[in-house]
């Protein structure tokens, strides 16, 4: 038997996962489209029918509007993009290993990347009905919860959009005061992201995460708009 995977959502809901040829964005897209309520689970990603490169900001702009065309609005926004190691480096271990052209990549691929997302589909949401927007954050992010300093310029990147999320959810919250819209933490997942630094870790499976991540997406009230929050629905200190 099918459950439903995000209750808290009106029958015949519309998705929209970026990221969705990655294992967590994947496993998204999987979970939303087992469920009965999602009458459209549409993957996003930079190859396949909706192609889009988040650091490309025409490419979103179109389509954008391509999708506002062909779907209307969408009552589930998921952003499961992300990058740790990109163009062969990985994350710093320690201030001192800053590459300038590195850290402006993180940004882009972490920060910039869901704000252009924010700026262009959040629009794309109902404004008369329950709506989320959320994005893939890490806990590392987290200025209040480093204890360990390295990984420069990942955090930093994270942390710059926690703080475009919270804003977002500001102003959205003034035209579509039913949304809610939130950075989120995946735990640590076997994926190849992680794989290079998972020795000595546990890690869930992407569909174990999914499925929490969403549970926790469903229980949330437009109160709780721009928190961050765990796969297991608690908060991570900004």
């Amino acid at each position: 038997m099918v459950m439903t995977v995000m209750k808290s959502l009106n029958p015949g809901y519309r998705a929209l996962i970026f990221g969705a040829s990655g294992g967590i964005g994947g496993a998204i897209l999987a979970c939303l489209e087992s469920d009965p309520y999602c009458v459209a689970a549409i993957p996003v990603s930079r190859r396949g029918e909706h192609g889009v490169d988040i650091t490309d900001e025409e490419m979103i702009s179109v389509a954008a509007v391509q999708l506002a065309r062909q779907f209307g609005h969408f009552d589930l926004i998921f952003n499961a993009t992300g990058a740790l190691t990109i163009d062969t480096f990985g994350p710093e271990k320690s201030i001192r290993a800053i590459d300038p052209s590195a850290m402006a990549r993180q940004f882009a691929v972490n920060a910039i990347g869901p704000a252009l997302l924010l700026k262009h589909f959040s629009p794309l949401l109902p404004k008369d009905r329950h709506s989320i927007f959320a994005s893939l954050s890490a806990r590392v992010g987290s200025i209040g919860d480093n204890r360990l300093g390295g990984w420069v310029s990942y955090r930093a990147s994270k942390a710059a959009q926690n703080q475009v999320v919270k804003t977002a959810a500001i102003e959205l919250g003034r035209s579509h005061p039913l949304a809610v819209v939130v950075a989120l933490h995946p735990g640590s997942v076997q994926t190849p992201l992680s794989e290079p630094f998972a020795k000595g870790h546990d890690r869930m499976t992407p569909e174990q995460s999914a499925s929490l991540m969403l549970r926790t997406l469903d229980n949330l009230s437009p109160t709780e708009s721009g928190g961050f929050f765990a796969y297991d629905g608690s908060r991570i200190e900004w």
